[in-house]
């Protein structure tokens, strides 16, 4: 399972989830460094929203309403 969690990175690369997480075991993760004030271009809740959005775009509905786009010719 993939999970977007919020989290505070401090000065010294100390990280501090803003939320609980419990785990049956030990796992990787991505952080992702956003700046303190989002620059131009995309905006940060669509970047944040990524995830979520992507359970919606790999059901298997989504993908057999595409599916005539991606045939090869």
């Amino acid at each position: 399972m993939i999970r977007t969690v919020e989290a505070v990175i401090d000065e010294q690369g100390n990280v501090r989830l803003l939320e609980t997480v419990h785990l049956p075991g030990t796992r990787r993760a991505l952080v992702t460094i956003l700046e303190e004030h989002p620059l131009a271009g995309a905006p940060e809740s669509a970047l944040l929203s990524e995830a979520a959005l992507a359970e919606d775009w790999n059901r298997s509905e989504e993908e057999e309403a595409w599916l005539h786009l991606q045939q090869v010719r």
